[in-house]
Formats: C-alpha cells, sequence, structure tokens
C-alpha cells in the first residue's frame, strides 16, 4: 500500500450529504400520502348520497313543479337593488298572496337567503342582505311548493331578470 492511502479516513455514510439529499425525496412522499390517507378518512364525502333513488325521485317532482309553473303561463320580473327586492308576478289565473324567493350562491352555501314576500296583485316587495358581485341562483315559489320559477342573475352588471316556466331572459 502506498503512504496516502493509508493516512485516508474513510467517513460513515450517514455523514456524507448525498445519501441525505436522495433519501429527502421517498420520505416526503411517504409524509404526503400519510397526510393524504388522514384527510381521506377524516373528511366526510360530501357529494356522496347514500339515498340517490330517492334523491332522484326528488329532482323528478322539482321538475313536475317547474312544469306547473309553465302550464299556468308563470312569468316573474325580479328587481334587485340595494337593500331590497322586488317581484312582479304574471300568469293565467290568480297570483298567491305570500311567495318564497331562494338567493343561492352556487358555491358559497353560506351566502345562500330565503325571503318570504306579502303582496297583492302580483306585486311583492322585501328586503335583503346585500349579495356579492357574481352568479347568483333565483327560485321563486309557492308557499305550497305547487310550482317554481327558476333562474339566475349576474350581479352587479344585471339587477332585473325575467323568470318564466321554462327558462330566464336578462331586462335590458
Amino acid at each position: 500500500m502506498s503512504p496516502v492511502a493509508q493516512h485516508q479516513k474513510t467517513v460513515p455514510w450517514y455523514r456524507q450529504g448525498w445519501p441525505w439529499f436522495l433519501i429527502t425525496f421517498p420520505a416526503v412522499a411517504v409524509v404526503a400520502g400519510m397526510i393524504t390517507l388522514w384527510l381521506a378518512v377524516s373528511t366526510s364525502d360530501g357529494l356522496v348520497v347514500d339515498d340517490y333513488y330517492k334523491q332522484g325521485l326528488a329532482i323528478q317532482k322539482t321538475m313536475e313543479r317547474s312544469k306547473h309553473a309553465f302550464d299556468l303561463g308563470l312569468e316573474a320580473q325580479v328587481r334587485v337593488h340595494a337593500g331590497g327586492v322586488e317581484v312582479f308576478l304574471t300568469g293565467k289565473g290568480a297570483t298567491p298572496d305570500k311567495i318564497r324567493v331562494i338567493f343561492a350562491h352556487p358555491t358559497r352555501v353560506g351566502l345562500d337567503q330565503v325571503i318570504e314576500l306579502e303582496g297583492s296583485g302580483g306585486r311583492f316587495a322585501g328586503k335583503v342582505a346585500d349579495l356579492i358581485a357574481g352568479r347568483w341562483d333565483i327560485q321563486i315559489e309557492d308557499l305550497a311548493n305547487e310550482w317554481r320559477l327558476n333562474g339566475n342573475l349576474n350581479l352587479p352588471s344585471e339587477t332585473e331578470v325575467r323568470l318564466a316556466g321554462r327558462g330566464h331572459q336578462p331586462v335590458e
């Protein structure tokens, strides 16, 4: 052996940088996998429904309510302004004295509002908390749940919308 080779000390593997660098990536993947498993086990799947058959039947009844509004020739013009809402309801027959108006935000359930309005001659007005800018789904229905009108409104660009038995149109 040469004298240079005898004086060279070998450093243990755990004192070198490359093994730790190479171990880091699989270790991070294992930790991320465990966190993902914990999230999957501890949180619920909000969109999965156990009684999907009953949900389907409920959707069918809801569609029948929209068809009934169409058969009655119901139309509504909805105006939203700061702190209030006005609804003008017309149809073939007499209009009810009370209606329910639902403002539903498509992504933020906490912002949804349900308002019962009283009126006569198809004119209804009431107060509504301020609605944030964006798309809002609107549903108008009678309190007996026999018919309903659906549509949507894009605030602040649209402040009026006309709802008919099978759809809606923005008022220009």
